[in-house]
């Protein structure tokens, strides 16, 4: 990452931590969503975390079709549960959601 900021060496490197299989399309998407400006006060890890879960709950989900069809988002967000963990299982995630915990 020649130029890179600090905090993007950090967002990479939590990054490849959290995600060591995850596809190159998915993870330059995560690493720009992570450095956005509004995740610039967390931690790199804090921020990889929440731009990893609404990456592949947007993308890899039913979420958004819930959403539309009228779910609000606990409810939509209980019922992709398990097929977001399965994604970032498929990725070799070193963390997944926890149904009991909040989602930082």
């Amino acid at each position: 990452m020649k130029g890179a900021t600090g905090r993007q060496r950090a967002i990479a490197k939590a990054l490849t931590a959290l995600l060591p299989m995850a596809p190159y399309a998915d993870t330059e998407r995560i690493r720009s969503d992570a450095g956005a400006r509004h995740m610039k006060t967390l931690p790199p890890a804090v921020a990889v975390w929440l731009a990893t879960v609404a990456h592949v709950r947007h993308q890899h989900t039913d979420y958004d079709r819930l959403l539309d069809e009228g779910y609000d988002r606990d409810s939509a967000r209980f019922f992709v549960l398990d097929q977001t963990n399965a994604v970032l299982t498929s990725w070799r995630a070193t963390r997944l959601l926890d149904p009991d915990a909040d989602e930082e």
